[in-house]
C-alpha cells in the first residue's frame, strides 16, 4: 500500500500513465500546474490539494480552469496487494466531452490509467519517490 500511495504523490509522473496528461509541474507541496490533451482539446488548469493522509487518501480540486475535484483512496488487501479506487467530479466542455461523458468514456480512461498505473509501479520495482506530508481537509 505504501508503494502505490507514494507514487501517486509524485504527480509529475503521471504523464507516464495517464492518457491525455501532457505535463504536471508541481509548484508547491499542495499545487501543481495541469497541461491536459483529450479529444485533440489543450486545457491548462491548477490543482490543490485539500486533504491528503499517508497510505490513505489524496484529494484536490481545480483552483482555476477545467472545473474538477477528485479523491483517490488505498486499500489494504494484503501485505502485497493495494486497491487504489479514484473518484472524480468534472464538468464536461463543449459537445464532444459531454457525448464521451454520457457514454462513459471518463470512467473507461480512469480504469486503463488504473491499469498503467500499476504497470508503472511493478515495472520500476517501486515508487520514483515520496511526499508523506499530511494535510487536513481544506474545502
Amino acid at each position: 500500500m505504501t508503494t502505490a500511495y507514494n507514487q501517486w504523490t509524485q504527480f509529475e509522473t503521471f504523464p507516464h500513465f495517464m492518457g491525455g496528461v501532457e505535463t504536471i509541474t508541481q509548484t508547491d507541496p499542495t499545487h501543481s500546474h495541469w497541461v491536459t490533451k483529450i479529444g485533440g482539446v489543450t486545457r491548462e488548469f491548477d490543482t490543490e490539494i485539500t486533504e491528503q493522509h499517508p497510505d490513505e487518501r489524496v484529494a484536490w480540486k481545480s483552483t482555476d480552469g477545467t472545473k474538477h475535484a477528485g479523491v483517490v483512496t488505498f486499500h489494504r488487501l494484503a501485505d502485497t496487494k493495494t486497491k487504489v479506487t479514484v473518484q472524480l467530479d468534472w464538468e464536461a466542455e463543449g459537445l464532444v466531452e459531454k457525448a464521451g461523458a454520457l457514454v462513459g468514456v471518463d470512467d473507461h480512461q480512469v480504469h486503463a490509467d488504473l491499469e498503467r498505473f500499476k504497470t508503472y509501479i511493478e515495472k520500476n520495482g517501486g515508487a520514483d519517490g515520496a511526499w508523506r506530508g499530511d494535510v487536513s481537509n481544506q474545502s
